[in-house]
């Protein structure tokens, strides 16, 4: 379980770190847009209400106080899941990247009302106009994870 909570740490604190230095110390959220490598990269600024992509969003205060049990209950039943069973550590390093990414947006959610996405890659002629930020990659890849890496311990 040591894996899971260092691996969750180590996202939240470069999620957060991210956020903090795009956002406020680049001034990001009023440029709205910086071009890094276009348009492979561009820095966009996104106060995604919802879940991926904008789902569902919802500007009231129910949605947002949804949102973050939804997030909170999840990063517990994944920690919850790991700790009762025996898994790989590269399993554990999954559960630690969705449990980092997730209370990475909890915290905006908390504290800007919304979670700040940035990250803009556009490639090939396709402009890509949704944004995402560390802790999506994070949850993406955790959950991509769990489930590549684990349900076989038990399997003969």
């Amino acid at each position: 379980m040591r894996v899971l909570w260092i691996t969750a740490a180590l996202v939240f604190a470069l999620d957060q770190a991210s956020k903090i230095y795009i956002v406020q110390v680049l001034g990001l959220a009023e440029r709205l847009r910086i071009d890094v490598w276009p348009p492979y990269l561009t820095l966009r600024m996104a106060w995604n209400r919802g879940v991926n992509f904008g789902l569902l969003s919802n500007d009231s205060d129910l949605g947002r106080w949804l949102l973050i049990g939804v997030a909170l209950a999840i990063a517990a039943g994944v920690a919850i899941w790991m700790a009762r069973g025996a898994h790989r550590p590269v399993a554990l390093v999954a559960g630690g990247l969705l449990v980092g990414g997730a209370l990475g947006n909890v915290i905006d959610r908390l504290v800007y009302g919304a979670v700040a996405d940035f990250l803009n890659m556009s490639c090939c002629g396709i402009d890509n106009p949704y944004a995402f930020n560390v802790a999506d990659i994070a949850i993406f890849a955790g959950a991509l994870g769990l489930f590549a890496f684990t349900g076989r311990e038990n399997t003969p």
